[in-house]
């Protein structure tokens, strides 16, 4: 299940804090990073969700929406943590949030890059749909472009 990801979350996160529905492993770097986007701009709205697993309730990921648009394309994101991985949460998770940025007003393309050597990665994004469209050149060296189809 996905759901926004609130404030008081973000800013808990950040502190270091605890909270007893996060999965024993959460938050993982990736998630640590965005929350400091969220508190750090408590008012701006953002594209992020928790990922919650359905059978204990734990918030055990991440996926987001890069906002705004740029010409009509919007980049997304995830990280899940390790005790969760290999469940298909977050392909379910992509499908989802792809679903819902097509509905948003004026975007024409979702897209996700991906370094070529995370494999598990790579397997999400072409479980979930996306079809490789090229590479971007980043500061984390050459990724691949993913484009929902």
């Amino acid at each position: 299940m996905l759901r926004p990801w609130p404030a008081e979350e973000a800013a808990a996160v950040v502190a270091g804090a605890r909270r007893p529905h996060w999965a024993a492993d959460f938050p993982a770097h990736g998630e640590r990073v965005i929350a400091g986007i969220i508190a750090g701009n408590p008012d701006r709205p953002h594209g992020h969700r928790l990922i919650i697993e359905r059978e204990t309730g734990l918030t055990v990921g991440g996926i987001g929406l890069k906002l705004p648009p740029t010409d009509g394309a919007v980049e997304f994101g995830y990280g899940i943590v390790e005790s969760r991985r290999c469940r298909g949460y977050v392909t379910e998770a992509v499908r989802a949030l792809v679903a819902h940025a097509r509905t948003l007003p004026g975007v024409t393309l979702v897209f996700a890059t991906v370094d070529p050597a995370n494999i598990p990665s790579v397997r999400v994004l072409e479980k979930a749909g996306l079809r490789r469209d090229g590479t971007v050149d980043s500061d984390e060296g050459l990724l691949h472009r993913y484009v929902a189809g």
